[in-house]
């Protein structure tokens, strides 16, 4: 997997990962919605952590500097 997510991109996908959980956590998402969005955030902690996110891939999406 060549990696095709940017520095930017990795980054504004953690914040929003870490604010998700902060948000569930601390019981201002609760129930149902609050497991999918928490669900997105390690989705999104995953995808930032390899920097490759695979719904990238099939539309040719790179935010990444190519060499």
């Amino acid at each position: 997997m060549k990696p095709n997510m940017g520095t930017t991109d990795r980054i504004l996908r953690t914040i929003v990962a870490v604010v998700i959980a902060l948000l569930y956590f601390t019981g201002i998402i609760p129930g149902t919605l609050g497991i999918v969005l928490l669900v997105l955030a390690v989705v999104f902690l995953a995808t930032s952590m390899m920097g490759f996110c695979p719904l990238y891939a099939p539309f040719g999406i790179r935010t990444c500097k190519t060499k």
